[in-house]
């Protein structure tokens, strides 16, 4: 049987069971799941009903993956577009429209021609209709209003703003646990 490459991804979990990244979220291709299994890199943690086999050996693909060895997450959150963009949650500190990652545009809050830098506490993200009316200008000079102000995220509030994002799309029903578990019960 022949599996398409794209096909069976696996969840790959820290040491401690939480997902590596949520957004991007950490997957491997079934192929590098089965390697590190192999290597003893990961532990498998759950399985797809597929099996890949040779002459010699069978195994169920793994679905969801867990490093042996603790990799360490920074402390600090990198001062990149996809954490500026989790940051904002998404959407246009001006008009609070959604965004999407490609109709996102970036803006300095004080204009680089006024002195303003590239920095988590001067850039944010805006709609194009908003970023262009405000143009080389404060945003009190052409009366728009900031909300959030911009500020540097804690690697916590990134993960929480990237969590969300990530239950809202479709997953595979064992990666459910790992990437929700942190979400609250239902009572009743």
């Amino acid at each position: 049987m022949e599996i398409a490459t794209g096909k069976y991804p696996a969840l790959l979990l820290n040491a401690d069971f939480n997902p590596v990244s949520l957004f991007p979220l950490s997957v491997l291709s079934w192929q590098e799941a089965v390697k590190d299994v192999f290597q003893e890199k990961v532990v498998a943690v759950a399985e797809y009903d597929v099996e890949v086999r040779s002459s010699r050996w069978s195994m169920r693909l793994p679905s969801v993956v867990a490093l042996r060895s603790y990799r360490k997450v920074p402390r600090h959150a990198p001062f990149t577009r996809a954490n500026l963009w989790l940051r904002d949650k998404g959407a246009c500190v001006y008009c609070r429209r959604p965004l999407s990652t490609s109709e996102v545009t970036f803006d300095h809050v004080v204009p680089r021609s006024r002195g303003g830098g590239s920095s988590w506490e001067n850039i944010v993200c805006a709609c194009s209709p908003c970023n262009g009316r405000k143009g080389n200008r404060l945003p009190s000079e052409c009366g728009m209003h900031l909300d959030p102000m911009p500020a540097r995220p804690s690697q916590a509030a990134l993960a929480r703003s990237a969590a969300r994002l990530v239950r809202s799309a479709p997953t595979p029903k064992d990666w459910m646990d790992f990437i929700y578990w942190d979400g609250e019960l239902e009572t009743g």
